[in-house]
């Protein structure tokens, strides 16, 4: 049954109810109230037909407007998240020890130049990519920091078991020994996780 019907309803009945009792003695007060019924109930009932309209319409226009904003927003951070996720491989790739042996070992460079060298450029490497935790997960960006630290301490603790003064080729030899002992690196593991979370973004 739908509003207009119901309103035709409720009206045949006060206009039946209404018919009886004028054939019988009725007090004042209970026409007047019969009345007031009878303009009442109807006008009850369009209000809450149309308020209960009006909250569905609203309702929905707000599931539309927040699909659309989740839509915009998936459309935005996507390709940040998979550009992140790119940046913190290449950090991870630049500041492994083999890479930056690569990079900063020069001829006749001391073992203690060659150490700051390479603690110089993971800072460096660091503070350029640190606002791309912005888009990974917590756990991610900790177990590269964790990575960064490791890679640290690896470059310090073999450097203080050699003379500052020798020559560079002696630290780089060491650690390359040292790495080679390993059998994962910490920096393979933090690239295995990066890769792991990006896959999940992309599906």
């Amino acid at each position: 049954m739908d509003t207009i019907e119901l309103i035709h309803f409720v009206e045949l009945f006060l206009k039946r109810y209404h018919s009886y009792t004028k054939q019988k003695y009725m007090p004042v007060w209970v026409e007047i109230i019969l009345e007031i019924i009878k303009i009442a109930v109807p006008a009850l009932i369009v209000f809450f037909t149309i308020y209960t309209l009006t909250k569905q319409f609203f309702e929905k226009q707000y599931q539309l407007k927040a699909l659309e904003y989740k839509q915009k927003q998936t459309s935005t951070t996507v390709p940040m998240k998979l550009q992140a996720y790119e940046r913190l491989s290449m950090f991870c790739e630049r500041i492994a020890i083999p890479s930056l042996l690569l990079r900063l070992r020069t001829e006749n460079q001391s073992a203690a130049a060659l150490r700051i060298s390479m603690l110089l450029a993971i800072q460096q490497e660091f503070e350029h990519n640190i606002t791309q935790q912005l888009y990974v997960s917590k756990n991610l960006w900790e177990i590269i920091k964790f990575a960064q630290d490791e890679t640290v301490m690896t470059i310090n603790g073999v450097a203080e078991k050699i003379e500052s003064s020798a020559d560079g080729k002696e630290l780089a030899g060491t650690l390359l020994n040292y790495l080679g002992a390993q059998e994962v690196a910490v920096l393979d593991k933090a690239l295995i996780a990066i890769k792991k979370e990006a896959s999940i973004i992309l599906g």
